[in-house]
């Protein structure tokens, strides 16, 4: 029973992943109109396993150039996506000597006003030393970046 619950589960994010990413993709290859203004507010909606709270802290810890707020009404922008953490197997850790978490992770940044996607961004480490820290540290990462080169 367990095992059909990872496979459905496994199933269920990676077509939650194959929407963000087409969004992730879209949004690369399309111009925004818009750009995230330095010091804009913006929201971190919950997301699945606690990654929301990665997120924030790795917004702080990377220096992202905007101001994260408690609440939607204060925001101007919203951070949604999903993320799933999978820890090795006994098989993983055996054959391969690895004891490290698969992760995935997809967000997408919103104005909320308009309920356009200004910025989106998918991460998928296949050994993360660090879990979700991880991720959420390459989201803030490549956040602040896109940020910057505008």
């Amino acid at each position: 029973m367990s095992y059909r619950r990872s496979a459905v589960g496994i199933v269920i994010i990676l077509m939650i992943s194959a929407v963000f990413g087409a969004q992730a993709k879209d949004a690369k290859n399309a111009p925004p109109s818009e750009k995230i203004p330095t010091g804009a507010k913006v929201f971190v909606a919950p997301i699945t396993d606690g990654f929301d709270t990665f997120l924030r802290d790795a917004i702080a810890k990377k220096k992202v150039p905007v101001e994260v707020v408690a609440s939607r009404d204060q925001a101007d922008y919203e951070i949604t996506g999903a993320a799933e953490s999978q820890k090795a197997g006994a098989a993983k850790k055996i054959i391969f000597g690895n004891w490290h978490s698969r992760e995935e992770a997809s967000i997408t940044v919103s104005n909320i006003k308009s309920g356009e996607v200004v910025w989106a961004y998918s991460v998928h480490e296949e050994a993360s030393t660090h879990g979700k820290r991880s991720s959420a540290e390459a989201c803030a990462k490549h956040l602040k970046e896109a940020i910057a080169s505008k």
